[in-house]
C-alpha cells in the first residue's frame, strides 16, 4: 500500500519530511557508523520523497519499494494485511535494508493496543509477536507485546521476519527528534533514553538488538529547511 501525505505541518511527520529531502546527511552520517558501511557504499533513500508525493510505504507495496523479496516465510503468512506503515525506507549500495519509524515527543511511543477485531488476523499478529520476544529472548508476556507498545513491538516482528526467517540485512532506526518545542518534545538524547528504558522493561528486552538503531537528530538543525522541494 502507498499513501501519500502533505506537507507535515508540525510534529514527526513535519521534520521527517525536511530530514530526508534536505538534511540526509544529518541521519546518513551515523547510519553510516552504525551499520559500518565502507566508503562509496551510498545510502539511497527510496520514501518519504517529496518528488513521489512524500509518500509512505506498508506492506508489500513497501518490501518492492526496498527492492525486497522473502525467499523463506512470506509476509503473508507471517502479519494481517494494513502492517506497518514506515516513515521513510532506504536500502545501500551493499544491499542493506533500512525502514525507519519517527517520534517527535515522548508520547508517541505508547500506541495502544493493536486494532485488530478479526480472529484470524489477531492469532497471526500473536504469533508473530510471540516468535519475535522469544527470538530476542524476551521476558515480557505476548500480552504485554500487544499493548501499550504495539507500534514498536510490531516493528521488532517485521525486522525479525525480514532479517532472522528470511536472512535479508535489515535494519530499523528508530529517529528520535530533539527540541521540538511545539510538541513539548525532549531536549537531549538523556530523556529519549529514559523513556526508552521504561519501554524496554516493559517488553522484557534484556539488551541492545542486532539490527535496530537509536538516531537522534536535533530539529534547530531542520528549521531552516525548505517547505517545499
Amino acid at each position: 500500500m502507498r499513501a501519500t501525505k502533505r506537507q507535515g505541518q508540525r510534529g514527526s511527520l513535519k521534520w521527517v519530511q525536511r530530514l530526508i529531502n534536505h538534511h540526509a546527511e544529518l541521519i546518513n552520517d551515523p547510519l553510516r557508523a552504525a551499520l559500518r558501511l565502507a566508503d562509496g557504499d551510498a545510502i539511497a533513500w527510496v520514501s518519504l520523497l517529496a518528488s513521489d508525493g512524500y509518500a509512505e510505504y506498508r506492506d508489500g507495496a513497501a518490501l518492492e519499494r526496498l527492492g525486497v523479496t522473502l525467499p523463506n516465510w512470506k509476509l503473508k503468512d507471517f502479519w494481517p494485511a494494513r502492517g506497518p506503515q514506515w516513515d521513510a525506507l532506504a536500502r545501500t549500495r551493499s544491499g542493506k535494508t533500512i525502514l525507519v519509524e519517527a517520534k517527535a515527543h515522548v508520547r508517541e511511543l505508547i500506541s495502544g493496543a493493536s486494532a485488530a477485531t478479526d480472529p484470524v488476523a489477531r492469532g497471526k499478529i500473536e504469533a508473530a509477536l510471540t516468535a519475535t520476544r522469544q527470538h530476542l529472548g524476551a521476558g515480557a508476556s505476548t500480552d504485554r507485546w500487544m499493548s501499550p507498545f504495539y507500534q514498536y513491538a510490531n516493528r521488532l516482528a517485521h525486522l525479525h521476519l525480514l532479517r532472522d526467517l528470511n536472512g535479508i540485512d535489515a535494519h530499523v532506526v528508530f529517529l528520535y527528534f530533539l527540541n521540538d518545542s511545539e510538541m513539548d518534545g525532549p531536549q537531549s538524547m538523556r530523556e529519549w533514553e529514559a523513556a526508552l528504558v521504561v519501554l524496554h522493561a516493559a517488553l522484557g528486552i534484556p539488551g541492545r538488538l542486532d539490527g535496530v538503531h537509536d538516531v537522534f537528530v536535533d530539529v534547530a538543525k531542520l528549521v531552516e529547511a525548505p517547505l517545499s522541494a
